[in-house]
């Protein structure tokens, strides 16, 4: 297991709030059930950035990109799948 060193926490706080940035746009879009406004071309290339940055951590092994990555993956994904299942 990788030593936590205080650059480690500061790679984590900066990795939980970029994160959690997406946060409000996936709970917004879900209540309101309309993606209209969200472009598909950017939230896709988005989405492979953020899978080539997940892969990336998984090879050097660095928890703050590998969790980051992870969860805005999944944020990210939904508001893919949304803008691609809502009827605006």
């Amino acid at each position: 297991m990788p030593e936590i060193t205080s650059v480690t926490v500061i790679g984590l706080i900066a990795a939980t709030l970029t994160t959690i940035a997406f946060l409000p746009q996936v709970i917004k879009t879900w209540k309101s059930k309309s993606a209209k406004d969200l472009s598909l071309g950017t939230f896709s290339i988005f989405t492979g950035g953020v899978i080539m940055w997940l892969i990336y951590g998984l090879l050097i092994l660095d928890l703050p990109i590998i969790l980051a990555n992870g969860i805005t993956l999944l944020l990210v994904g939904a508001l893919v799948v949304f803008k691609l299942t809502f009827k605006d």
